[in-house]
């Protein structure tokens, strides 16, 4: 199992454990975590599943994947230099314990 704690906009902390290689929006939605959405089943199509991954996590959680940033542009929420789609992060060992911060809104 792989650690994630998701950090809501009010500061509310939903601590789960994931499953090596699901994502990190997959996750969310089968523990109820409220404000990833994942409209579109994690195909990169939407941005409703948008998270601000924790500065410590940076380097482990990688790079946006190639188009990513035109889908982040999309959403309702600020891009930041630390957004992400929580569906293009694959969970590992390497991100046990990883922390992403949630958006106020995602649509």
């Amino acid at each position: 199992m792989v650690k994630v704690t998701y950090v809501h906009h009010d500061g509310t902390r939903t601590e789960v454990d994931g499953k090596e290689g699901d994502t990190v929006m997959h996750t969310a939605v089968a523990h109820d975590v409220e404000g990833i959405v994942g409209e579109c089943g994690g195909a990169m199509m939407c941005a409703t599943c948008h998270c601000y991954v924790d500065d410590e996590w940076l380097d482990a959680a990688g790079e946006r994947r190639d188009g990513e940033e035109d889908m982040l542009d999309c959403g309702a929420a600020e891009v930041k230099p630390s957004s992400r789609l929580s569906c293009q992060i694959r969970l590992s060992p390497a991100l046990d314990g990883l922390v992403v911060h949630l958006p106020e809104e995602q649509m």
